[in-house]
């Protein structure tokens, strides 16, 4: 469960077009089921809802997840990510990260103004507000999801491509890469689906085994969905694997053999 969303959401900047249809809105939502092979660690769940800040249009976009059963009582996981994102625009105003990993917490806002370039850290656990310089089309971790989602062009991404994304977490900027490994029929809980397959780069040590051991299936359509997540970690190889979803913008193709 330790670094759910970032296992969920992790996608680099893939050859942006202009959407012609958005491929998310109010009332999605996808359930996942984080697990060591058939023991079940813990569950987490996406919520899109329509809301305002400060005047503008946004999804708010809240990622929660917690460990259940005998996993609780060994290492006792609470995440709660949100994202306040501009509808027309897909940047990131606020996001929010409240967690609580095995006793290690953090309850962090950020503010981001797109205009001065600024992010306002607020850091609850310790009191403190520092402000962060943000390069241009900067996302946070949960905005960078969805912004792909909207922009992603499948029709001319070819395998082996390595992009880049600028992400801003906690308080630092980041360069985030990742790979487009080819595409692939799923067997999922839903039934054979076509999917498009990504490697995040990673950093390598004490949780993930080596740079490329994250892998990402998505769905291959007009609504780019996580359908898995598998990570290698240091104790076993973790999954976290859709289970239901619902208030999709688009049809969702299943294979008819």
């Amino acid at each position: 469960m330790k670094k759910l969303f970032a296992l969920l959401i992790l996608f680099g900047n893939i050859l942006f077009l202009p959407a012609q249809e958005r491929a998310y809105g109010d009332g999605e939502y996808f359930k996942f089921r984080v697990h060591y092979g058939f023991v079940t660690a813990g569950y987490a769940t996406l919520k899109v809802k329509s809301a305002t800040i400060k005047g503008k249009d946004v999804f708010h976009v809240r990622g929660y997840g917690e460990t259940v059963g005998v996993s609780k009582w060994f290492f006792k996981v609470e995440d709660d990510y949100q994202s306040y994102i501009d509808k027309e625009k897909d940047i990131p105003y606020k996001f929010i990260r409240k967690i609580d990993e095995g006793g290690y917490t953090k309850d962090i806002e950020i503010d981001f103004n797109h205009n001065t370039k600024k992010a306002t850290v607020n850091d609850k656990k310790h009191n403190e507000t520092t402000v962060f310089s943000f390069p241009e089309d900067t996302q946070d971790m949960i905005s960078a999801f969805y912004y792909l989602r909207n922009q992603l062009d499948t029709e001319n991404i070819k395998t082996g491509d390595v992009v880049e994304m600028n992400m801003f977490f906690d308080k630092e900027n980041y360069k985030f890469r990742l790979k487009f490994l080819g595409k692939e029929v799923l067997d999922t809980n839903f039934g054979r689906v076509r999917t498009l397959i990504f490697r995040p780069y990673v950093q390598s040590g004490r949780v993930f085994k080596e740079k490329e051991s994250l892998t990402v299936w998505i769905s291959d359509d007009n609504n780019k969905i996580p359908l898995l997540v598998k990570a290698d970690l240091a104790v076993g190889s973790l999954k976290a694997t859709l289970t239901e979803f619902k208030g999709l913008q688009h049809s969702f193709k299943i294979l008819v053999d």
